[in-house]
């Protein structure tokens, strides 16, 4: 079955709602201008309850079908990232420092365009909950929706979310059981030796050194410590020390990720970032003092609803244009606290030959809108049958 005839009188629409989001972007949880504007279209369709304010700013509507029933959750991601753009687009963002360079505001879009459309026909028992969720990009408003009983509020049984994925071109779909995007943790070192003339190294303890070692064995967790059919990445993303070209420096300040795809791996995995911090600097004669930040958990796919939601992609897009062995991705995602509190599944969607995720060059594709309002109506439908 091809995209759905509405979805397709709707993309202009959409594509115009789109642009006016994308040209007014917010990041983390400062997304009011977006929340209202997505209230206001839930209310023009006539969707029966409006909660905004949840997870301080995120938004949720319900609409109710024929019959009372079940009620399975849609969400989208509705803010920016801290990127000054380039795209050139008559449509880019009017704020420097601002821009939706991962899709959000398709992703908004696209919801809206679906809520519309099952507004309009109500072909389904239950309810549907569309969820419009803040601060994705680091700021964990996904758990704070939870947090806030957002699932028992609105009695969510099931949970749905949806990513645009360049490369992958428009019309087709990507999905995988078990675990699909990485946790995301964050470290912090401070090597702490005893500065000195660089002409007497031998009277100091130098942290550039110790931390460059430091550096250098971090990089054994992945190839020595762990299964190497499991994964993990160690990425050491600064390193701050000295201010002088003959002063070796009393600290050094490293920062980096660790991104895993299980729990056992995650915990396996700060262990030994520890261990090699702690027993390297002592071994010199230093200090090592760490931060570790457990961020974003792994994002994992439940094996029922990953079959709910391949059959709808299927329904949609064909059995041939429907992945649903896409490898894992480091790279990680915040609807992992929403599959952590109900069961659910996350897809990716084609965005076609677009810059990457991240770009200041990027924008997202209108031509998938129809495509992914027609995921959701399909979905939602399927899972609310009679």
């Amino acid at each position: 079955m091809p995209i759905l005839n509405r979805a397709a009188e709707l993309q202009n629409e959409v594509a115009e709602w789109r642009r006016h989001i994308h040209a007014n972007p917010g990041l983390l949880f400062d997304v009011e201008h977006t929340a209202a504007f997505v209230a206001e279209k839930l209310k023009e369709f006539g969707v029966d309850e409006i909660a905004t304010g949840i997870g301080r700013t995120g938004v949720v509507g319900l609409i109710r079908g024929r019959s009372e029933g079940r009620t399975i959750g849609l969400r989208a991601d509705m803010d920016a990232l801290p990127l000054t753009e380039i795209s050139g687009k008559p449509w880019a963002s009017t704020t420097p420092g601002k821009m939706h360079a991962c899709g959000h505001d398709g992703h908004t879009a696209m919801l809206l365009g679906a809520a519309k459309y099952l507004a309009e026909t109500r072909n389904f028992d239950g309810n549907i909950a569309v969820i419009f969720q803040p601060a994705e990009e680091g700021g964990g408003g996904g758990n704070l929706m939870v947090q806030d009983g957002m699932m028992e509020r609105f009695r969510i049984e099931e949970v749905y979310g949806m990513h645009n994925l360049p490369g992958l071109p428009v019309g087709q779909f990507a999905i995988r059981k078990g675990s699909i995007m990485a946790s995301t943790d964050e470290f912090n070192i401070t090597i702490k030796g005893r500065g000195g003339h660089a002409a007497m190294p031998h009277t100091t303890i130098d942290p550039i050194a110790i931390g460059a070692q430091v550096v250098t064995n971090l990089q054994l967790i992945a190839s020595r410590s762990v299964n190497p059919l499991r994964s993990v990445v160690v990425s050491v993303t600064k390193f701050i020390a000295g201010s002088a070209m003959n002063v070796i420096p009393n600290e050094a300040k490293l920062s980096g990720t660790v991104r895993t795809l299980d729990a056992e791996v995650r915990d396996l995995a700060e262990k030994r970032l520890r261990e090699v911090a702690n027993n390297i600097a002592a071994a010199h004669g230093a200090e090592a003092e760490i931060a570790f930040h457990r961020n974003y958990p792994v994002t994992f796919n439940h094996a029922t609803e990953t079959d709910h939601a391949v059959a709808a992609a299927s329904a949609i897009a064909g059995p041939a244009n429907v992945n649903p062995e896409i490898d894992a991705m480091m790279g990680g995602e915040d609807f992992s606290y929403m599959l952590n509190a109900r069961p659910g599944a996350f897809i990716f969607m084609g965005n076609g030959d677009t810059a990457g995720l991240h770009n200041p060059a990027y924008d997202f594709n209108d031509e998938a809108i129809s495509h992914g309002i027609s995921y959701w109506v399909r979905l939602a439908e399927q899972r609310l049958a009679a």
